[in-house]
């Protein structure tokens, strides 16, 4: 089983992928799969939202209780969804508790900068895992003005490796890099102790993290950092069409479909 000590001491690259719900999960744990994300991407992946911001911490809790319950090996790490944390730390704690004493989260991902470094030591002091991430923070679109790579001018490349390091000493057990240059995520590696796990950072992180959509080919598109192994989409799309072509001409239900009671006497 995977643990937050394990990743560390791992010599292997982390495997991280985002799942949403069982039936998920339990394919992501089956295949070895060392972390499972319930994601705040849900947001843009299965609930229909144009962006992260809607998640509630309610929708988080159901479905990583729902993953929790589908998983044996991985480490299940639940994602702290907008002003759920960082406004008041004690409220930012009880929250995190929540994840993991109710929904059964082993850990909880924040989406970090300088306001969340105390944050991560408190939660740290009282026994719950925090993963930071860095980089593009997609809970904080607006102020950024849209998806953009983050850390390509040196003094925001400075701050990133600032904050990680700043991160690491406040207790978190790992740190998500998201869409920064390869060589910022590479210098960030080695300036820590602790595992990066990166998505559109390059090869040199101790670690990879996509979205499952993105992953399986689900989506009708994906960002261009991601890579897709299949095309689950295409896929889904013929088993529907074949489903409403068999209905609709009559050959499914077929008589193998169906029982017929002999005991039952003429009913109509």
């Amino acid at each position: 089983m995977t643990t937050t000590r394990g990743l560390r001491e791992g010599d292997d690259p982390i495997t991280m992928l985002t799942a949403y719900d069982a039936p998920t999960a339990a394919i992501v744990d089956e295949a070895g799969i060392d972390v499972v994300l319930v994601g705040d991407s849900m947001g843009n992946a299965a609930l229909g939202y144009d962006s992260t911001l809607p998640v509630t911490l309610d929708e988080v809790a159901s479905r990583t209780a729902a993953v929790a319950r589908a998983t044996g090996d991985a480490l299940v790490v639940a994602d702290m969804p907008f002003l759920s944390f960082g406004v008041d730390e004690a409220e930012s704690v009880r929250n995190a508790g929540r994840l993991l004493k109710q929904a059964n989260a082993d850990a909880v991902k924040i989406e970090s900068g300088p306001h969340t470094v105390d944050t991560t030591r408190r939660m740290t002091e009282v026994g719950i895992p925090v993963m930071a991430h860095l980089g593009l923070t997609p809970q904080h679109v607006n102020r950024l003005g849209g998806y953009t790579r983050q850390g390509t001018e040196q003094d925001a490349a400075e701050e990133i490796i600032d904050l990680a390091g700043a991160h690491a000493d406040a207790g978190a057990f790992a740190l998500v890099l998201e869409h920064v240059p390869a060589n910022l995520a590479g210098a960030v590696t080695e300036a820590l102790d602790i595992p990066t796990i990166g998505i559109g950072a390059g090869p040199d992180c101790d670690g990879q993290v996509l979205v499952i959509n993105d992953a399986v080919g689900l989506g009708e598109w994906s960002p261009p950092f991601a890579n897709q192994f299949g095309d689950v989409r295409g896929e889904m799309v013929d088993a529907v069409e074949a489903y409403r072509d068999a209905v609709t001409s009559g050959e499914f239900p077929a008589e193998e479909h169906s029982h017929v009671e002999e005991a039952l006497e003429d009913l109509y």
